[in-house]
């Protein structure tokens, strides 16, 4: 009984249920957007800042992914890092060849006390090259740092152009007070974000 009731439910469902008719024919509403004074197309941020185009442009030479974004005061700041990171990496290196030369002065030397012109032994000589060597290494860490910095930066900023700020984000600094039962009462300040 109760598989004949379920059989006769579904068939009227499927009978009840009309699959789509090519003879109908549907009316199609085109959306419509009024265009006033204060309207901005939504195409024109996206179109004219490509993240892509930027974070290549800043590959390519550094820079230029932040010029691309129009955010020009940040070039003196990618260079000034890179002619910083340069300046580093040419001091080290100028002391690392200088005092490599003076430490196989020192070992070649037939002396049995040999030092160097600079008055170091070949221990201190070692120690002082290794430093040399590895904060050359460190600079050179750093620039290239710096050289995939200034690639997020300009990604990041292609980015950021579509973004939507909220007319009514409130951020405020307002002092607090606080009682806690472990240190008694504490004071602070909090930031608080309204949205």
């Amino acid at each position: 009984m109760k598989q004949t009731i379920l059989t006769l439910c579904l068939l009227s469902f499927v009978l009840g249920v009309s699959a789509q008719d090519p003879s109908r024919k549907t009316e199609v509403i085109a959306d419509t957007v009024e265009h006033g004074p204060d309207t901005v197309a939504l195409k024109s941020y996206a179109s004219r800042y490509d993240p892509r185009k930027a974070i290549m442009y800043a590959a390519i030479l550094p820079g230029l992914g932040q010029v691309y974004n129009k955010k020009y005061w940040k070039l003196p700041l990618v260079y000034g890092g890179f002619i910083g990171f340069g300046y580093g990496i040419s001091f080290y290196q100028e002391g690392y060849v200088k005092y490599k030369a003076d430490l196989f002065e020192v070992l070649e030397s037939t002396d049995p006390a040999p030092v160097s012109p600079d008055g170091l032994n070949e221990e201190q000589l070692r120690t002082v090259v290794n430093k040399y060597r590895r904060e050359r290494d460190f600079f050179i860490i750093l620039m290239a740092g710096m050289y995939l910095l200034q690639m997020v930066d300009a990604h990041v900023d292609a980015h950021l152009k579509e973004f939507d700020l909220n007319p009514n984000l409130h951020v405020r600094l307002q002092p607090t007070w606080e009682t806690d039962m472990v240190t008694g009462r504490s004071i602070g300040v909090s930031l608080k974000f309204r949205f």
